[in-house]
C-alpha cells in the first residue's frame, strides 16, 4: 500500500509521516528528489530553492517527474508513506501504481502560523501577513509545471483536520489506515505461479528463447525447470549449442538442438530427487512441444497451464485431449 501526504505548510504532514514510520511504513519524500538535485548543484537547501528547483525539474522532465523517480525505488512487498505531494500529475502517476490513498493533512491558517513561529526556522515568514503571501504563492498557480497544493487537497481520498493534540492526530490516522490496509487484492493462484515461472525463466542460458516450467501439487511448488544445455555441459550462451548459436529459424534443425526444454528439465529434476508428479499441475511460460507433451502425459501430470502460444503445439494439444490432460492458457 502507498499512502501519500499532501497539504499546506505546517499542517502536520511530517508528524503523520513519523508516526507511520513507526508502524512499518517505509518513508519517501518527493522533496528528497529535489534535494538531491540541489546538492548536485552545490547549493544550500532552502524552502524557496526547493520550490524553484522543483518547478525547473517539472518544466524539463514533465510535471510527474518527482513521483516517477520515487516509484522506481518502491518494492511490491512493502507499505510506503510518500510525503510532499504538491502537484496533481504526481497523484495521477501514484494512483496508477498499486493501492494508493492520498491523505490531506490540514489546519486553520492561524494554527499553522503559530506552529511555524514555534519551530523558528530562519527562512520562515515572521508575520502573519508574510505567511499569507507565501502561502498564496505555494497553493495556487496557473502555470502547469508549478506546484498546486490546493488542487492536490481537492483530489485527496481523506482529509484530516489536525487542530488538536498529537494523540488525537494519531487516532484519526489509525481510523483511516486500518480500513485502507484491509482493502487490497492478492494474486490468484494462476497469476501467482505463472509469475514465479517468469522469474525462473530468467535463469535460462538459451540465447534463442527463455522458457520456464514449474510443477505444482496441493498449491506447493515441487519442481522447477528452465531451458538450456544439460547439467555439466557448456551453457548455450557460452557456445554450448551450435544450433542456437547459429540462430536457426524456428522449427528448423530441432534434432540438432542440445538445449533441454523447460518442461523436460522440470520433470527430470523431479525424477533426480525422487519426487512423484502424479496428479500435479505444470505451469509453463510457453505451450509445450510434442516431445514435452509426451513426457508430461507419462509423468502423470493432470493439467498444463501456459502463458504464450508456441507455433508448433497443435499436435500437443490433440495428444493432451486424447490423454485426458487438461490444458488451458493463462496470460500474465
Amino acid at each position: 500500500m502507498i499512502i501519500g501526504l499532501t497539504g499546506k505548510n505546517a499542517g502536520g504532514k511530517g508528524a503523520v509521516a513519523e508516526y507511520l514510520k513507526t508502524r512499518s511504513f517505509y518513508y519517501f519524500s518527493l522533496s528528497d528528489v529535489i534535494r538531491e538535485e540541489i546538492e548536485k548543484r552545490g547549493k544550500e537547501i532552502t524552502r524557496e530553492l526547493l520550490i524553484k528547483v522543483g518547478n525547473e525539474m517539472r518544466t524539463k522532465y514533465g510535471a510527474s517527474i518527482l513521483a516517477e523517480r520515487i516509484l522506481s525505488k518502491l518494492e511490491q512487498d512493502k507499505n510506503y508513506i510518500i510525503d510532499s505531494i504538491r502537484h496533481p500529475k504526481e497523484i495521477e502517476v501514484l494512483r496508477k501504481n498499486g493501492n494508493f490513498k492520498l491523505l490531506n493533512i490540514d489546519a486553520s491558517e492561524e494554527i499553522r502560523f503559530q506552529r511555524i513561529k514555534k519551530r523558528g526556522r530562519e527562512n520562515d515568514p515572521k508575520t502573519f501577513e508574510e505567511f499569507l503571501i507565501f502561502e498564496e504563492k505555494e497553493s495556487f498557480n496557473q502555470e502547469e509545471v508549478k506546484q498546486q497544493v490546493v488542487k492536490c487537497q481537492e483530489m485527496a481520498d481523506f482529509t484530516i483536520i489536525n487542530d488538536g493534540s498529537l494523540e488525537e492526530l494519531y487516532e484519526k490516522v489509525n481510523g483511516i489506515i486500518k480500513g485502507a490496509l484491509m482493502n487490497f487484492e492478492r494474486p490468484d493462484w494462476d497469476e501467482y505461479f505463472m509469475s514465479i515461472a517468469k522469474v525462473v525463466a530468467s535463469r535460462s542460458n538459451c540465447i534463442k528463447r527463455k522458457v520456464a516450467a514449474i510443477i505444482v501439487k496441493d498449491r506447493r511448488i515441487i519442481s522447477t525447470g528452465y531451458n538450456g544445455t544439460p547439467r555439466g555441459t557448456k551453457n548455450c550462451n557460452e557456445g554450448g549449442c551450435p544450433r542456437c548459436n547459429d540462430l536457426s529459424s524456428e522449427g528448423d534443425k530441432l534434432e540438432e538442438c542440445l538445449c533441454s526444454h523447460a518442461e523436460e528439465n522440470a520433470i527430470t529434476q523431479a525424477a533426480y530427487h525422487g519426487i512423484s508428479l502424479k496428479d500435479s499441475t505444470l505451469y509453463c511460460t510457453f505451450s509445450p512441444c510434442l516431445i514435452c507433451a509426451k513426457m508430461i502425459i507419462n509423468a502423470g501430470i493432470k493439467e498444463v497451464v501456459y502463458d504464450m502460444d508456441y507455433s508448433l503445439n497443435d499436435a500437443s494439444v490433440r495428444l493432451f485431449k486424447e490423454a485426458s490432460v487438461k490444458i488451458r492458457q493463462y496470460k500474465v
